[in-house]
């Protein structure tokens, strides 16, 4: 889960001392999308604000010191699987009523976003408590936001694997490459709601995934696509933002539609029980020691999957911005069901400098390219590169340098853009050589995309694809692993729905 930009300037001065002023729930406006079942999901487009905003609720909130201990070792993670059962023939029948459908008398009330983060505390929503729709005087409220202090509990030390055995990879020649064409968007669209209430997967009713993010996609085996999703929730989410009880830190689905002209069917997620996806990378969910743990790229080789993560420490007070402790790197063996965090494989945020946190992993030739930013939105992109036998191995990896491969560079990387970026999704088109780039340009207020022939550049200058005068709050980016040379599809996630769309850029 990342926060959206372009928040309003009252909402960035509250934030300076907490998370605070309300603002309406995502609506269905003019554009929302519709499913086949007749279900309106949620219009992310400018059309749907309908006017100025009522004024809402003014939720002053004041940090409060609150001990936590946190036991070590971190515990294991939960690995009990469920396998899905087939879905409806019906599409529009619901498989778990029992669990998805709510009474009206159960209903939750509006969230107000405190169960997000850490013992109470809230995660990272701009402002979650509602409003009073339509009022012209706004209601303060006063009230302690816990702000938590870890305790360590050194517990029974527990052994680690083996390390890899160190290697010596040499200092290599790597000049840039001339930039190619850069890309011309004739056209981007939104082609559907992936996820949430009247999304055209019905992940609400099939796994309750009523709130989720970002959607990043990689080609988990021939014909399959897996889709890895960032901080969801169950079914007492309520917009805008990030918030319920049944918090997941991430999940994981797999589809094998080919025609995305008219949406991107998942056709299973990852399960721990009936009709509920599994959080497959765990977290220990407390904030100023491990608040989330976040998925930001994956790729198969052979039979195993890698997914890179960054463990998240805690979301800041200034929007776009939050803090990590590593990047790091998990691998599955089972087609995605269990994975396993490998500790060696971790490129820790000393002095919050690190230029690997966010990263995105590409394989291509004999290598594996990591493109890494700092934590944040305001860094910029470094890249690296491993032999595929040595994923693992971080004494393996070389880094860019000042136009050389080098083992000792990942302190001081050559940035390869001028610019900063978030959100990371490269792609490599094998059939034409040609790299692909998308990202969130904060300053530019939109999702661009750049191209180079090699991936330390040069890279063309940033496209956009979409904006955020279309979409005010968008995010994300993320390039689906099957577009084609006219065609670039991609997940785009917005905040205040907090769920993820699929559109589509036409290319020239």
């Amino acid at each position: 889960m990342y926060r959206r930009i372009g928040a309003p300037l009252l909402v960035l001065t509250l934030a300076a001392t907490s998370p605070l002023l309300s603002t309406p729930a995502a609506v269905a406006g003019p554009n929302a999308p519709t499913n086949a079942c007749g279900e309106t999901g949620f219009d992310p487009s400018a059309s749907a604000g309908g006017g100025p905003a009522p004024v809402g609720n003014i939720d002053i909130r004041y940090p409060w010191p609150q001990l936590v201990p946190v036991p070590l070792p971190d515990p294991p993670q939960d690995q009990t699987r469920v396998p899905q059962a087939p879905l409806p023939a019906d599409p529009c029948a619901d498989p778990c009523p029992d669990l998805t459908d709510t009474a009206p008398d159960e209903l939750a009330p509006e969230s107000d976003g405190s169960s997000f983060g850490s013992e109470g505390s809230s995660g990272s929503s701009f402002g979650s408590t509602p409003g009073s729709s339509g009022s012209s005087v706004p209601r303060f409220s006063i009230r302690p936001d816990p702000e938590p202090i870890p305790i360590p509990i050194p517990g029974p030390a527990q052994p680690l694997p083996p390390a890899p055995d160190p290697q010596s990879p040499p200092v290599e020649p790597a000049p840039v490459a001339p930039a190619p064409a850069a890309a011309t968007v004739d056209f981007t669209s939104l082609v559907a709601q992936l996820t949430g209430p009247g999304s055209i997967n019905r992940t609400d009713k099939r796994w309750q995934v009523n709130g989720t993010d970002l959607g990043i996609m990689w080609e988990s085996k021939p014909g399959e696509v897996a889709i890895a999703f960032g901080d969801t929730f169950g079914k007492d989410w309520a917009p805008p933002g990030a918030n319920g009880t049944d918090w997941r830190s991430n999940v994981v689905g797999h589809s094998t539609d080919r025609n995305l002209a008219d949406g991107l069917t998942i056709d299973s997620m990852v399960q721990d029980s009936r009709c509920h996806a599994a959080e497959v990378l765990g977290s220990r969910k407390i904030k100023n020691w491990e608040t989330t743990t976040i998925p930001t790229s994956g790729f198969a080789l052979g039979d195993r999957q890698y997914m890179s993560y960054m463990s998240v420490r805690r979301w800041s007070v200034v929007p776009g911005m939050w803090y990590t402790n590593y990047g790091g790197i998990a691998y599955s063996d089972d087609d995605g069901q269990t994975w396993s965090k490998d500790p060696h494989a971790r490129w820790e945020n000393i002095f919050g400098l690190n230029n690997f946190q966010v990263a995105s992993m590409v394989p291509a030739g004999e290598h594996v390219y990591l493109f890494g930013t700092p934590n944040g939105r305001m860094g910029t992109v470094a890249v690296a590169r491993v032999p595929k036998a040595q994923v693992l191995n971080k004494t393996a990896y070389q880094y860019w340098v000042d136009g050389q491969w080098t083992p000792v560079g990942e302190a001081w990387p050559t940035p390869i853009l001028h610019d900063t970026a978030a959100e990371l999704s490269v792609r490599y088109d094998e059939t034409r050589g040609l790299w692909q780039m998308s990202y969130l340009d904060t300053l530019a207020e939109a999702i661009v995309l750049r191209q180079a022939s090699s991936p330390q550049g040069s890279w063309t200058e940033g496209v956009p694809v979409v904006r955020s005068a279309d979409y005010p709050a968008l995010y994300g980016g993320f390039i689906h692993p099957w577009s084609t040379e006219h065609d670039l599809y991609f997940t785009m996630s917005e905040w205040d729905s907090y769920n993820v769309y699929l559109m589509r850029a036409t290319l020239k």
